[in-house]
């Protein structure tokens, strides 16, 4: 029992929730509202080696669940906090009657706080008193009700016809203009007038429908606003009428650069739910793509990124190499982006002849490549100009933000969850853990170039190492089951028939599954109600607090400086709105 977990139970009197509804070990405490705030400062600030980072916050809509947790309410608020020192996470739960949704803001403990409060206000309609600005996030100020209650539509069907009358065009088009004094913002700054710069939602420096305000006083960023939600598809929403294995293709959407490393995430999750055990061979399988599609992450991001300072040609090259990384994942997916070939339990078809030496190819062929862009990319002056000293962060502002994966890295912070919580066999593989010093633009890519060399040395390993074996787990709930073994006799047959439409009912509980994404660590939080697919489906992603610390890191820097963070930042428009 960890000091932490001691504390709470016999000096505070909250005792532990049951571990058996809980698959994933994380100790579950439930407290009363009116303590909350109290308790989550205690584990922030209080305790010996605290719960630093605010690893998300979320919420339960209770009210249709059958097996319900140890304590019954209306809605469950979440929070999942993680402690570096400890290398643990501690989950804090508290019960929330419908007619009384309201708690105290944590915005004072963590400013990552913000866009999550605000988003289960958007999502729930919990109420966080104190908050500085809490109006909705990802759905549009004029949406009416909250779309991840159980008595929200999840289909467009049962919604009725859209129509987009002038009146109503109108409307939404007053609800976008921005008002600066809404976020204390000022128009006047001593003698100068300030200037209200729109960046986005269509401009190529915000790779997506993103749209900035930025707060200018001549060239200076005073400070910005980041306006999210013009890409929020309702993921998470789709998770409650998709059954388990059924959703695994949503997955590949989030991250859409991400591949199969989407499905690593949620299946961690519904496997530790399922209690099923993933064979060797699947495992090493499952690392070597993951890190095949690491590779081809951060190649988009280098070529990109070079172009947002001014580079043209080398975005030719590195898309030239995602080629050919893509030529391999179509060999073994038959697809190329999403792929959706990871399935509960393993995968979906074992390695096809001639794997190995595509691997190997690639593996020699990427090398020369990657020091070539180092002379012609890091090595570039204007580009070192562009990059050094900007947007630093020091690694106890980059925690209280939320910022994990290579931009927490580059702080200085050695710290990798594949390493650190290893998960996937990962802890077979012998690879390094890139850092920087400065925290700023310039060590992002560095460190970002060198994991694409250590991800080499882990394909390496793994087409070196591969064992023998089967695909796939022969537990009763993986999905579907090998065909094989359809052919005995008709039951069989039938359980296949019914695993592959319906997909498996998987036993009531909770669990987290955590990876170490392409852009930091990305989690599914899932419940089941003991039945075909997730009762709730919460989706962490390292992008969405990552974008929420722009105005931390832009405030008194330029335009062309902006536009320098968010390549460096290497987000995905998807995997912040979901």
């Amino acid at each position: 029992m960890t000091g932490a977990v001691q504390a709470l139970e016999t000096g505070l009197g909250f005792p532990a929730a049951a571990s058996d509804g809980y698959r994933d070990g994380i100790p579950t405490f439930w407290v009363d509202r009116d303590q909350l705030h109290w308790v989550l400062a205690f584990l922030k600030d209080r305790v010996s080696s605290p719960y630093r980072l605010l690893y998300d916050l979320s919420a339960t809509d209770e009210r249709m669940r059958t097996h319900h947790p140890e304590q019954h309410s209306d809605f469950t608020l979440i929070y999942h906090l993680f402690s570096f020192d400890r290398n643990e996470y501690i989950r804090i739960k508290t019960a929330l009657d419908e007619k009384n949704l309201s708690v105290d803001t944590s915005t004072d403990l963590w400013p990552a706080a913000n866009w999550y409060e605000r988003e289960v206000w958007d999502m729930f309609g919990i109420r966080f008193s104190g908050h500085p600005h809490l109006t909705r996030i990802l759905m549009p100020r004029t949406w009416d009700g909250h779309p991840l209650r159980k008595d929200h539509p999840a289909r467009a069907t049962e919604m009725g016809e859209f129509r987009l009358p002038e009146a109503k065009e109108n409307i939404e088009q007053e609800a976008l203009r921005f008002r600066p004094e809404e976020w204390g913002m000022q128009r006047t700054r001593g003698d100068s007038d300030i200037i209200f710069l729109n960046i986005g939602p269509q401009h190529p420096g915000t790779h997506g429908v993103l749209r900035i305000v930025v707060q200018l006083d001549g060239e200076e960023i005073v400070d910005c606003v980041p306006e999210i939600g013009f890409h929020h598809r309702g993921a998470e929403k789709m998770g409650e009428r998709q059954t388990w294995h059924t959703y695994i293709p949503y997955t590949d959407r989030v991250d859409y650069l991400g591949g199969v490393m989407n499905n690593l995430a949620y299946l961690t999750a519904v496997e530790k739910l399922a209690g099923i055990t993933v064979p060797p061979r699947a495992q090493v399988i499952r690392v070597m793509l993951s890190e095949l599609f690491r590779i081809i992450s951060h190649l988009v991001w280098y070529g990109t990124f070079s172009q947002d300072l001014g580079q043209l040609s080398p975005v030719f090259y590195t898309f030239n190499d995602r080629e050919r990384a893509f030529a391999i994942i179509e060999a073994i997916c038959g697809a190329r982006m999403h792929p959706n070939w990871f399935r509960i339990g393993g995968v979906a078809q074992d390695l096809p002849r001639g794997w190995d030496s595509m691997f190997r190819d690639f593996v020699k062929y990427l090398p020369p490549k990657l020091a070539e862009y180092d002379r012609e990319i890091l090595g570039n002056r204007i580009f070192q100009a562009r990059t050094r000293g900007v947007g630093a962060i020091t690694t106890q502002e980059a925690i209280e933000w939320g910022i994990t994966g290579p931009m927490l890295r580059a702080c200085g912070f050695q710290w990798d969850f594949r390493k650190k919580q290893p998960y996937s066999g990962y802890e077979q593989f012998q690879f390094d853990i890139p850092t920087g010093s400065h925290g700023d633009c310039f060590d992002r890519a560095v460190v970002r170039v060198e994991e694409m060399r250590q991800s080499l040395r882990i394909i390496e390993q793994c087409v070196n190492q591969m064992p023998e074996g089967p695909y796939k787990s022969d537990h009763p709930l993986a999905s579907p089951p090998l065909k094989q073994n359809t052919m005995h006799d008709i039951e069989t047959l039938i359980t296949h028939f019914l695993s592959v439409s319906w997909g498996p009912v998987i036993p009531p509980g909770e669990a987290l599954g955590a990876i170490e994404a392409t852009k930091g660590n990305n989690g599914y939080y899932l419940v089941s109600d003991g039945g075909n697919y997730s009762y709730r489906t919460r989706i962490r992603t390292p992008s969405f607090p990552h974008i929420q610390a722009l105005p931390l890191m832009c405030r008194g820097r330029l335009v062309p400086d902006l536009l320098a963070l968010l390549g460096a930042m290497d987000y995905v428009l998807a995997d912040i709105d979901r």
